[in-house]
């Protein structure tokens, strides 16, 4: 263990060996093999004690990770000017998927004009991430408090405006290496020290599409695929009725996620802002994620016969909604305030920071209007 890592709380410790041990008679039941995928479920999302489940504070200083919400308000009155372009044309609702803190629907509903979100509802499946949103909600925007809406399953039809950021990365995703010409998939197994890696051959539709992603190599190549993002999202785009779906994460496009020389895949752990790569550290109390493949996005969310908007990044997608005239209108460049949202601006944009590593996708149906995030470069021609 790196023992300039933080340690766990004793709270942590008995909540971490309680999921080892749900994890390793799983393991047994299964006998001896436990797929990847199923891992990375249960240490996310085991009842009571998976990360997003648990009592684990998750996001800003005191957490594992800051989303681009917590750096600055303009982020989601950005987003606001975008929503306000194509809701008009809707129900009203705004959907938000993985809301985090709840700031970005704060940021999001005092930005808007008054009239224009009818119901602001938050799909969380985390306990306590709901009662964390419910009360910054309540705190920060008690005048739309009436307009927040928690749900506990998806919709049957959504009829609005649909919003992810960083909620595809979350998504337990399969895990497989190519090496001697075989495809293997990826598990775990026990061992008198903990977790480690196991394998069996992939089969199916993991196998078909490894074949068809992973680059001709001869040297070992491990590497993810997400079919239960491909899953999520064509899901929702089948249940769009009207308006439009916008997803902002880090990742990248086919040809360049599996790039020859990314031969180790982006699977990684965050922990007290510190990156780790065994996954088998500090089950439950340490985030899991990997990079989107956003062809993968495309290509299932397109096959619902869904309108396709644009792709780029995050950097142009925000120039285009209006962010570096929000930071202008701060006013006094050597104000503190304008000195910090700066700052937050930068890390936002810089192509070295988020501005290119985060790339935003969206599409719609039934609406008709050019979205206003994706009228300057468009990369659609990479997916």
């Amino acid at each position: 263990m790196d023992t300039q890592l933080p340690q766990l709380t004793e709270q942590q410790l008995a909540d971490n060996e309680a999921l080892n041990l749900q994890i390793k008679q799983k393991i047994n039941e299964l006998g001896g093999f436990l797929a990847f995928v199923d891992y990375m479920n249960l240490a996310l999302y085991s009842p009571k004690y998976g990360y997003y489940s648990g009592r684990v504070e998750k996001i800003g200083i005191h957490g594992d990770f800051t989303t681009s919400p917590q750096l600055t308000d303009l982020f989601g009155k950005s987003l606001a000017n975008q929503v306000q372009q194509i809701l008009p044309q809707t129900a009203g609702n705004l959907y938000e998927f993985g809301a985090g803190t709840g700031k970005l629907a704060v940021d999001i509903l005092n930005a808007l004009p008054e009239n224009v979100c009818k119901k602001y509802y938050i799909i969380e499946l985390s306990a306590d991430l709901q009662e964390r949103q419910k009360e910054y909600i309540a705190k920060h925007s008690p005048q739309h408090i009436h307009k927040i809406e928690h749900l506990y399953s998806l919709p049957e039809t959504f009829d609005g405006i649909i919003l992810g950021n960083e909620v595809l990365d979350a998504m337990p995703c399969e895990i497989v290496e190519k090496r001697d010409d075989v495809i293997y998939r990826m598990g775990v197994k026990n061992t008198q020290q903990g977790f480690d890696w196991a394998e069996e051959k992939a089969t199916g539709l993991l196998l078909e599409q490894a074949l068809h992603k992973l680059p001709n190599t001869n040297e070992t190549y491990r590497t993810e695929i997400n079919l239960y993002a491909q899953a999520f999202v064509k899901t929702i785009a089948e249940r769009l009725r009207r308006g439009g779906i916008l997803w902002i994460d880090y990742g990248f496009d086919a040809n360049e996620y599996y790039h020859p020389q990314r031969s180790m895949g982006t699977l990684i752990g965050h922990y007290q802002h510190r990156t780790i790569d065994n996954p088998f550290m500090f089950t439950g109390q340490m985030d899991l994620t990997a990079h989107v493949n956003f062809s993968d996005i495309a290509d299932s969310s397109m096959q619902t016969g869904i309108d396709f908007i644009g792709y780029t990044n995050q950097a142009n997608f925000l120039i285009a909604c209006g962010i570096t005239d929000l930071l202008a209108q701060i006013g006094d460049s050597s104000s503190h305030e304008y000195i910090k949202s700066a700052a937050a601006c930068q890390k936002l944009l810089n192509p070295h920071e988020m501005g290119e590593l985060f790339k935003c996708i969206a599409f719609s149906k039934n609406i008709d209007t050019d979205w206003l995030g994706f009228s300057g470069l468009d990369l659609s021609h990479k997916l």
